[in-house]
């Protein structure tokens, strides 16, 4: 039975919700007070909290950080006035999950707490299935449902070909399919097929012997040798040449390689992963790439989402990133603004993970503070979105700064005239209800009073 903890320092309040929520099915205690509440974490769990922000002693607030300090995915709903939006704002960027506005809807809160109750279920499995893959940085669903893939597929010797854009890391997902096989005591062998001259490229898979070319001054195991036994990972598949692509797949078939200039036919055993940034079945429909490799490559096929379609992993690269490089560059830059977070948030990233990276790098080595300001953040694009329907066509909200532009006046000054301008037609639009907006532009309330102010916006 889900167990709800309601914090409340009116009995009046805390009776209500205990009789709603028991006659829901739920499990519910009740504490007049934030310490009082924390001394039932002593004694038992719980799956979600519901308290008060504005309470005599310790306040919902405090209540909040002393339980997301500890509980990390664990839920918590914050009971708030309608004089006290700010509070609420604070508490969403502190981590609760949402918020009740005082009266009561009935119906809303039910919904709230289903919402809430369900997540903290999958957020505490998430952080569970996540922990078997440390080297990739993910507890959003859509990484969950790799994570699930890789668990799936990575004990079986079926051959992996993994999709998806440049930055999403692919080669990750590759290492952590072999280091979860059977295999992997073995050897993980990569090779980038697009940085290897095409001349070269037989010698790199097969091997070569001496003096089979000129500069053949020995002999040269090639990545199937390599990676006996073990799994050879083949980036940028699509790049190779239709004479690689026939010999490759010879290889395939038959499990065996002749090295470059030798008439000696040897054995390999290899599991091969594949991984592209290109739509091979495009490249087999305009002769580029080859039916049957493709169909010996893909037994199992597996997308990697790019970083704009899990934007619920931002904040936890963004903190990855800033340990990584505060450590490597010896600074005290261990937190991002929540305006700075903001922009990232709203960003498209069309390099994903490695561009997130690069932003985060660069701006640890800019930052003169211990926090990352928007200031320190380069992008290489900067829009925002009016639309609440993704299929909608663009609209007058989406603004991309042009390459001239952007070199002739300066990122900053192009960011900030953009950020102003479209704060402006939001107001327009909305009748100046900044609440309107903040929806309008998908920012917080906070955040909207904060920059009128800064551009000093009538």
């Amino acid at each position: 039975m889900t167990s709800i903890l309601v914090v409340d320092d009116e009995r009046s309040m805390r009776d209500f919700l205990k009789i709603l929520l028991k006659k829901e099915g739920y499990e519910v205690e009740t504490a007049p007070g934030g310490r009082q509440a924390l001394e039932y974490f002593e004694e038992k769990t719980f799956d979600l909290v519901i308290t008060d922000i504005r309470m005599d002693g310790m306040s919902g607030l405090e209540l909040l950080n002393a339980v997301k300090e500890k509980y990390p995915t664990l839920p918590v709903v914050m009971i708030t006035a309608f004089a006290s939006p700010d509070d609420a704002v604070f508490a969403m960027k502190n981590g609760a999950f949402d918020y009740i506005s005082k009266p009561f809807n009935v119906d809303e809160i039910k919904s709230v707490i289903c919402s809430a109750t369900s997540k903290g279920k999958r957020s505490a499995e998430a952080k569970s299935i996540s922990a078997a893959f440390p080297e990739i940085i993910g507890e959003s669903r859509e990484m969950v449902k790799i994570f699930e893939m890789i668990q799936r597929i990575a004990i079986t010797p079926a051959n992996v070909l993994i999709y998806g854009e440049s930055g999403t890391g692919k080669e990750l997902v590759a290492q952590a399919i072999h280091r979860h096989s059977k295999v992997a005591e073995h050897a993980f062998v990569p090779i980038t097929c697009s940085a290897i001259p095409e001349e070269l490229m037989e010698s790199e898979l097969f091997g070569h012997v001496k003096g089979s070319f000129t500069g053949a001054i020995g002999d040269k195991k090639g990545l199937f040798q390599l990676a006996n036994n073990g799994t050879a990972f083949l980036d940028e598949i699509g790049e190779l040449t239709p004479i690689i692509q026939t010999k490759l797949l010879r290889v395939l078939q038959e499990r065996q390689v002749k090295p470059v200039g030798s008439v000696e036919i040897q054995n390999v055993n290899v599991r091969i992963i594949a991984a592209t940034n290109r739509i091979l079945e495009e490249e087999i429909m305009a002769g580029r790439f080859r039916e049957d490799l493709f169909y010996r490559l893909a037994v199992v096929p597996l997308r990697v989402p790019p970083l704009r379609e899990r934007k619920g992993d931002v904040p936890l690269l963004v903190d990855f990133f800033l340990k990584k490089y505060s450590k490597l560059f010896d600074k005290e830059v261990q937190e991002m603004s929540s305006y700075a977070m903001e922009v990232l948030m709203k960003y498209d990233f069309p390099g994903n993970v490695r561009e997130l990276e690069n932003i985060i790098e660069r701006g640890v080595a800019l930052e003169t503070s211990n926090i990352i300001l928007p200031e320190s953040l380069t992008l290489s694009t900067f829009r925002f979105l009016e639309s609440e329907d993704n299929n909608q066509a663009p609209s007058p909200f989406q603004v991309v700064s042009d390459e001239e532009e952007l070199f002739s006046r300066g990122l900053e000054e192009v960011m900030a005239e953009t950020e102003k301008r479209f704060l402006m037609a939001a107001l327009e639009k909305s009748g100046n209800s900044k609440m309107r907006a903040a929806e309008l532009l998908r920012i917080s309330f906070r955040s909207l009073r904060y920059k009128v102010k800064k551009y000093d916006i009538e």
